[in-house]
């Protein structure tokens, strides 16, 4: 699998990463044990996951503690998730670190990404000072920030992060202008999230409750005509865009299924899309695209 440098952190990571959220709602250990080894062992070296992905942490800490210098590890924190106190509370801030790294079953993570934080409370300063203390006593190796919108946009300004952890896909596009562009200035790594938009488009209809609700709206109005071909062109076609967008180092797509990570990697494996494709969503998205239509959180 081809490999990126991640900003000017010195690691060369996989294009195609795994998100830990999936793993975290009721899928058996003997699941996550096969689908994680045999993704280390086709190459993929990115697992990013988060303190308040259920299960997911312990998980990865039981199945890959024994090879974990096979693989760059991110988790993000922020929210109190189970801890008695608010979310943002630098107490509190502290001990999810400690928590995350004990479930990991690891010493460090390589990437630590405050999750969702809005400017206001980075503006406060607390939250970057805690992460700040944890670079400095081996707890991780580079500190992130994980979110979207002007958010992204302030926290990549203030100079302080190495990492970028942002959506971006064929239905969530204002990253591409809005903030790739600064954290490109500052050699900050990136990572996409969200990259096949949740399949969202895979929905006859969705209550706008539903969790791809916004993406599927979205796409039915965009009206990309290789969503109407089969699902496995589709999501090929979605992957590479993201993958094929500048200043992406790497994806990170989310799976229970031990067998969906090769199919991926496979789609990965293609290269980038046609610059004719690219530009043909890209204008498409330009056309449509609402004044709501910020970057989903």
């Amino acid at each position: 699998m081809e490999l990126r440098n991640y900003g000017n952190t010195g690691m060369k990571v996989s294009t195609l990463g795994f998100g830990g959220a999936e793993i975290g709602k009721d899928v058996s250990k003997a699941d996550v044990e096969i689908l994680l080894n045999s993704a280390l062992d086709a190459g993929l070296n990115v697992i990013d996951t988060a303190e308040c992905y259920g299960d997911s942490e312990e998980l990865i800490g039981d199945v890959l503690s024994h090879r974990r210098d096979d693989y760059y590890l991110f988790t993000k924190c922020g929210h109190a998730a189970g801890i008695d106190g608010p979310d943002w509370d630098a107490k509190v801030l502290e001990q999810t670190i400690d928590r995350s790294l004990r479930r990991l079953k690891t010493e460090y993570v390589d990437v630590i990404h405050l999750h969702s934080c809005s400017e206001e409370v980075l503006r406060q300063g607390a939250v970057i000072e805690v992460l700040q203390r944890a670079k400095e006593a081996g707890k991780t190796r580079f500190i992130g920030y994980s979110g979207d919108t002007t958010d992204a946009l302030y926290a990549i300004q203030t100079g302080v992060f190495d990492s970028l952890e942002t959506s971006l896909n064929i239905a969530d596009q204002e990253a591409i202008e809005l903030t790739l562009p600064e954290a490109r200035k500052r050699n900050m790594g990136v990572i996409a999230k969200r990259p096949i938009a949740n399949a969202a488009w895979t929905y006859d209809s969705l209550s706008e409750e539903a969790y791809p609700y916004v993406y599927w709206k979205r796409l039915t109005e965009l009206g990309y005509g290789f969503l109407g071909e089969d699902a496995q062109t589709a999501v090929e076609t979605a992957l590479r865009f993201t993958l094929s967008t500048e200043g992406v180092d790497t994806a990170i797509v989310g799976t229970a299924k031990p067998n969906r990570w090769q199919q991926n990697a496979d789609f990965v494996a293609k290269g980038a899309l046609s610059k004719e494709l690219y530009d043909e969503i890209r204008e498409r998205w330009k056309e449509i695209v609402g004044a709501d239509w910020t970057g989903r959180t």
